[in-house]
């Protein structure tokens, strides 16, 4: 259904463009994530800190109580996903051709999921005691 709207402009009401319906979801879980972080990259500071001068041992000793692998991953997650989305919003911004544009959104997405799994693995294997 293609009609034309008075508010959009004639170019757009050629070619049909306009809102995909998901740009408030998108910010709103960029905000999310923002806020997230937030909390997380002061606990994070914090932990980082209180492990100065420690040896490894502390260190993985740190990493393997619970409450600090849960508030690690979750850390993890916040910063991959609000990465991703950062990233989404300057590719779609700045990369204009569609074929470039989805092919840098794939690559974008599979680094920051391949690199959260590993992280977040990381940390797991740390918290387990493997």
């Amino acid at each position: 259904m293609n009609h034309v709207d008075p508010m959009r402009a004639p170019l757009k009401n050629a070619r049909g463009l306009g809102s995909a319906r998901h740009g408030t979801h998108h910010f709103i879980i960029q905000r999310i994530t923002a806020i997230a972080l937030l909390v997380l990259v002061i606990y994070f500071v914090a932990l980082l800190v209180s492990l100065a001068g420690s040896d490894y041992a502390s260190a993985r000793a740190a990493v393997a109580h619970p409450v600090n692998a849960i508030l690690l991953i979750a850390f993890l997650i916040a910063m991959f996903w609000h990465g991703q989305l950062g990233m989404q919003v300057v590719i779609e911004d700045y990369v204009h051709p569609p074929g470039k544009a989805m092919v840098f959104q794939v690559v974008v997405i599979f680094v920051c999921v391949l690199a959260a799994v590993a992280s977040i693995f990381a940390v797991v294997r740390i918290a387990l005691g493997a």
